[in-house]
């Protein structure tokens, strides 16, 4: 795309975040229909379908970068992309949920907390995983990708028994009287939250259409949006870093911000249209779900470029790792503790999350690259 011009590079960019928008739409349609169907529930189809789906740009820059052994704008979405994902359930706090009541009372249940763990855990190891020499690498793969890999399938094992229910106190289920929000579950504490589960008022309808909706068509539909999603992505990452990059912005730096928050925008999308239908648990799923499984990334581009990807992050990367695991940390409290007020239509948590972004991202500035 070097020999287009900007206004022409401008607007294939945002066509191609229209895209994503408008695809992320159908793909939380699909995924809440195959949900059901599939008995997944809420939190392990967002931690396994949307998370898988709503991420496919990252997938698609991570190929391409790897295959063409340009790893620094794919590590920079990576882990700038989880700091700005985390951020996006306050913006589905402040305008996604319709009840009186913060986002993280309406959502939680032990296996978002599991999730939230996870996350932390597989950053933790991105840390770990930086230091080491590039040198250690076998067959393709080194130490630290596939003790990633690893982790992230017993963190979706975990999940996926927390959903059957834990052990609680008094020997009965720690996840008693939490079912999944959308089928009439309450806030997370057995009660249920007023307006929970009601959505807007175009909710009964759209209800009743996505029932009607058979498997094979829902199936089709998230497989055609997933489609779009990665396509637009590749041509938003291209676009964006030839168009940004003649404005003097750095590829680590494009990927860390620019390009992080367009490929989020899967997330915004599919997060406000589970908020209105009144699933809570699989907006914030979602979210923490995509968190989880973009780290896996950097097993697929180890493989591809044949290359030690992870010690090869700058300081940048690892000041962004830190932030979002920060942020997760605060909406883990904030799933413990289900916050009751709202400050401008937002839980503490979320206000929290949304301070320590800015100031993070202000931060990110003074980091050398």
């Amino acid at each position: 795309m070097g020999g287009l011009s900007s206004a022409l590079l401008l607007v294939i960019f945002l066509a191609a975040a229209g895209v994503i928008w408008g695809a992320g739409v159908v793909l939380s349609d699909a995924t809440d229909v195959l949900s059901r169907r599939l008995r997944l529930g809420q939190a392990l189809s967002g931690a396994i379908l949307l998370a898988v789906a709503t991420n496919l740009p990252e997938i698609a820059i991570t190929t391409s970068a790897a295959l063409a052994h340009h790893v620094d704008v794919a590590v920079g979405n990576i882990l700038g992309g989880i700091a700005i994902q985390t951020a996006v359930l306050a913006l589905l706090d402040a305008v996604g949920v319709r009840p009186r009541r913060p986002l993280t009372r309406l959502a939680a249940s032990p296996t978002l907390l599991i999730e939230c763990a996870l996350v932390v855990a597989l950053l933790l190891v991105v840390v770990m995983a930086a230091q080491l020499p590039g040198s250690v690498i076998v067959a393709r793969l080194t130490p630290g990708v596939v003790l990633i890999g690893l982790l992230w399938i017993a963190g979706l094992l975990l999940v996926r028994r927390a959903r059957r229910g834990l052990p609680g106190p008094g020997g009965g289920a720690a996840d008693a009287g939490q079912p999944d929000a959308g089928d009439g579950g309450g806030g997370g504490d057995g009660q249920p939250d007023a307006g929970n589960g009601n959505g807007d008022a175009g909710t009964p309808a759209k209800r009743a259409r996505l029932a009607r909706m058979g498997t094979r068509r829902a199936a089709l539909i998230f497989v055609v949006g997933a489609a779009a999603t990665l396509a637009a992505g590749v041509l938003a990452a291209v676009s964006g870093q030839e168009l940004f990059g003649r404005l003097g912005m750095s590829g680590v730096v494009f990927g860390a911000t620019v390009l992080a928050a367009v490929t989020a925008l899967p997330e915004v999308t599919t997060g406000l249209a589970s908020t209105r239908l009144g699933d809570y648990r699989l907006a914030v799923s979602d979210i923490l779900g995509g968190n989880a499984f973009l780290p896996v990334l950097f097993l697929l581009a180890t493989v591809l470029s044949g290359e030690a990807v992870l010690p090869r992050a700058h300081p940048t990367d690892i000041y962004l790792t830190a932030l979002g695991g920060l942020l997760t940390i605060v909406y883990l409290v904030g799933l413990v503790f289900r916050p009751q007020r709202q400050w401008l239509r937002m839980g503490p948590d979320s206000i929290a999350v949304l301070v320590l972004y800015t100031v993070g991202v202000a931060g990110l500035l003074l980091v050398p690259s």
